[in-house]
């Protein structure tokens, strides 16, 4: 094939949901876009948006140098259900129904708070629990780990 002719690029698409879209959907966002760069595109949204980001978890990512920029709380948009490749809800509270073609994933992800752990720590365990979920996706997904996000 010649650059003229060449088939386009098709790259997964992954939603991620959460309640607000304030703090574990928009930490999962910010670390798929760091690990997998522009080979996936990374969409997030709220069942019941709030009004601002989480600033924990904004600080959290940012430790390990991915961001939030850009970022703000959404509602979701229909459409997106109809074209992700995956859609992952983080949490148990943010309840979705299915209208789409891709599975509903729930990630129960780690409340350190249960523990009494709280404050910046509680945020460093919740980010690296989806981290390490976020890398596995990206696997899954075929895509190479970039390598930038945490160790």
């Amino acid at each position: 094939m010649t650059p003229d002719t060449a088939a386009p690029v098709v790259r997964p698409s992954v939603l991620f949901l959460c309640v607000k879209n304030g703090g574990k959907s928009q930490m999962a966002a910010a670390l798929m876009r760091q690990v997998a760069g522009d080979a996936v595109t990374v969409l997030s949204a709220g069942t019941r948006p709030g009004d601002a980001l989480n600033e924990a978890s904004r600080a959290a990512v940012e430790e390990i140098g991915a961001s939030f920029d850009g970022a703000r709380p959404r509602p979701i948009d229909p459409a997106w259900l109809d074209r992700a490749d995956r859609v992952v809800v983080l949490g148990t509270e943010a309840v979705i129904e299915n209208t789409g073609a891709a599975p509903i994933e729930v990630w129960d992800t780690d409340e350190p708070s249960l523990r009494g752990i709280e404050g910046p720590e509680r945020m460093r365990l919740i980010r690296d629990d989806i981290l390490a979920r976020v890398r596995a996706l990206a696997n899954e997904l075929g895509v190479e780990d970039r390598g930038r996000a945490g160790n």
